[in-house]
């Protein structure tokens, strides 16, 4: 007797592949563990709506504990204690987690949706299209991207979080599109592209059906060393005092802190929001190097090895 586990798993190859990749991630143990602290900050984003319903004085920004009204140490009303105006510093903590995932991830998507664009239209037309695409990233590549933020709020003021996401994006593409461009050109002279072309598929059927395909594996691991960039540049920028105001972040957070002379004073305000900003960015940089040796035969070979 035929059982389904006998049967050939033809209809959805996709599936098969997507569990294998699973079971080679879980054998990682940089991925495990920044599996780990990625939902440790993801459970912090969530929990950032809850101290405002708690009560008031536990808003992030405009919530101030009125028997305190200065920077105090840890205590039962207050876990992390409070900054130089008595609000508390674990509701901002939690808040900056929410700010960290919706900039990181945001700016990270956009850029690697632009640079994977780019990448196929570039490596699949070629000719003078593929070079002014090419020398537009290069052009964008070599500029020093936290400098020109800087100088651009510098002449506009101080920017919004959504603007800050929207230049990181613009500024992060081209080291993607060339990547996916040299992937494009190689998997165009494959046969399977061939006999597409022979079997009169279209263009656009070519880039998404049989060359994106292939492609976004290696966009997706790029995303996740993105996510760091965004979230370390989203951090320089306000703790230079060019992030939003009317948000509170971990770089914020730092701002304050140096801003009121409490750097040296007073660690349990200074301490997490830098230890969060390092955990945060290493788990992600751990989910791209367990992705890159998923994606990656050789490297795995070397690691049995």
């Amino acid at each position: 007797m035929v059982t389904l586990a006998d049967m050939p798993q033809t209809r959805h190859p996709w599936l098969q592949r997507m569990r294998e990749n699973w079971g080679l991630f879980r054998r990682n143990l940089f991925g495990r563990i920044g599996l780990v602290l990625l939902a440790a900050f993801g459970l912090m984003a969530l929990l950032s709506y809850l101290p405002p319903l708690i009560d008031p004085m536990y808003h992030p920004m405009v919530g101030v504990d009125p028997q305190i009204m200065h920077s105090s140490g840890p205590s039962w009303r207050h876990w992390l204690g409070t900054d130089f105006m008595g609000r508390d510093i674990l509701s901002q903590l939690l808040a900056g987690a929410r700010v960290a995932f919706i900039v990181g991830v945001s700016a990270a998507f956009m850029s690697i949706f632009l640079g994977t664009s780019i990448g196929l239209i570039a490596g699949y037309a070629g000719g003078f299209l593929d070079t002014m695409l090419m020398r537009t990233a290069d052009i964008i590549m070599v500029l020093p991207t936290l400098l020109v933020i800087l100088l651009l709020s510098s002449l506009f003021g101080q920017l919004s979080i959504m603007t800050i996401v929207l230049m990181i994006a613009f500024f992060r593409w081209p080291g993607v599109s060339r990547v996916i461009r040299a992937q494009t050109l190689s998997l165009k002279q494959r046969p399977f592209i061939d006999a597409a072309r022979v079997a009169g598929a279209s263009h656009a059927r070519i880039i998404f059906k049989h060359i994106m395909p292939n492609v976004l594996p290696l966009a997706f691991l790029y995303m996740t060393f993105r996510v760091t960039s965004a979230i370390v540049i989203e951090a320089a920028l306000a703790f230079l005092g060019f992030g939003d105001p009317s948000t509170v972040s971990w770089g914020m957070m730092l701002q304050w802190v140096w801003k009121t002379g409490h750097m040296f004073q007073a660690p349990y305000w200074l301490l997490p929001p830098g230890i969060c900003i390092s955990l945060l960015t290493l788990s992600f940089y751990m989910l791209g190097r367990a992705m890159d040796e998923v994606l990656n035969p050789r490297l795995r070979s070397m690691e049995e090895a």
